[in-house]
């Protein structure tokens, strides 16, 4: 297991309460995660898993657009999956909410269908990084699909700019992989085929790209 350090959603306990509304106004949020709960294409009876689901957002978008479909949400914050639990439980959907790290799944081999995760790797180190896209691949079925949506390759000047603030609020030494445009290169060496990135949208604090990935 990774002794890497958890780092809270806005990198500090304090700040977890303001998360949905930081997110929100700051990340044009409906419009990416629409995005790629559509690319995602759920069917009915699927298992899907929203990896660090945080307060849940996504993880509710993805039960509204598909009710039929099993939906499981994991995150390593005990504070933000009781938000997360709340938000469900007040709009009565049921979803499954777990406590576990990226790095060691509790899940059991090829048991999901997809695999979604919103503005999570740029937390990771390098190492982590491509640990959780190992174990990833390990519980994903053959032909299931990884969907990520996070910090990538600045679209200009203004986003470049814009990236450094993130850059040091989250720690150069994890968002470097993001902002450079490496995640896709680390999907790969995963083992994952038919990478490619299907949309990006410019954000108050730099550029949001969506790439998708299928196991073989």
């Amino acid at each position: 297991m990774s002794s890497e350090k958890y780092i809270p959603a806005l990198s500090y306990d304090l700040l977890t309460p303001f998360y949905d509304t930081v997110v929100r106004l700051t990340t044009r949020e409906k419009l990416f995660k629409d995005a790629l709960v559509a690319q995602a294409r759920i069917e009915a009876n699927d298992r899907v898993l929203d990896l660090a689901c945080g307060t849940g957002t996504l993880t509710i978008l993805l039960k509204q657009n598909q009710p039929s479909a099993e939906i499981v949400g994991i995150d390593g914050d005990p504070k933000i999956l009781a938000l997360a639990k709340e938000k469900a439980r007040a709009g009565n959907f049921e979803i499954r909410f777990d406590e576990g790290m990226s790095f060691a799944l509790p899940y059991r081999n090829e048991s999901f269908d997809r695999v979604v995760s919103s503005l999570f790797f740029h937390h990771l180190t390098k190492e982590s990084k491509l640990k959780t896209f190992g174990e990833i691949k390990r519980i994903l079925k053959p032909n299931g699909e990884l969907h990520v949506a996070d910090w990538g390759l600045p679209a200009n000047s203004l986003m470049r700019f814009s990236s450094e603030i993130i850059k040091r609020f989250d720690s150069p030494g994890t968002t470097a992989d993001s902002f450079d445009g490496l995640l896709p290169k680390l999907i790969t060496e995963a083992g994952f085929e038919s990478i490619e990135e299907t949309n990006y949208f410019n954000s108050v604090f730099g550029t949001i790209r969506l790439h998708k990935a299928r196991r073989t």
